[in-house]
């Protein structure tokens, strides 16, 4: 985890709100179809729900996945995300301490 990367992928307004959103899928999706990863979301409703376009969704997803927030998971032809807990709170944790004991 690198702390200076997640905070270069939260900077952006859209990929934090895609992050709120993924970390509670059923308040924000639709349900997915049979077979998706479970908390999974497909990239078309994420790109559905933001407005953008294709590529811009992509590269969104492609930074948080660098920074580790997302995971994704390929089924078939459709890419499915999702919030990844454990990275976000060890962020939030080392970003505490960071802070304090500068």
């Amino acid at each position: 985890m690198d702390i200076n990367t997640i905070l270069s992928a939260l900077a952006n307004p859209v990929r934090l709100d895609i992050l709120y959103w993924l970390k509670d899928p059923t308040v924000h999706f639709p349900p997915q179809k049979a077979g998706a990863p479970e908390g999974g979301i497909c990239v078309s409703h994420i790109r559905e729900k933001t407005g953008l376009s294709q590529p811009t969704i992509s590269l969104y997803l492609s930074t948080l996945s660098r920074a580790e927030l997302v995971s994704s998971r390929r089924v078939g032809q459709w890419t499915y995300y999702r919030y990844n807990p454990e990275v976000a709170d060890a962020f939030l944790e080392a970003l505490v301490q960071r802070l304090q004991n500068s």
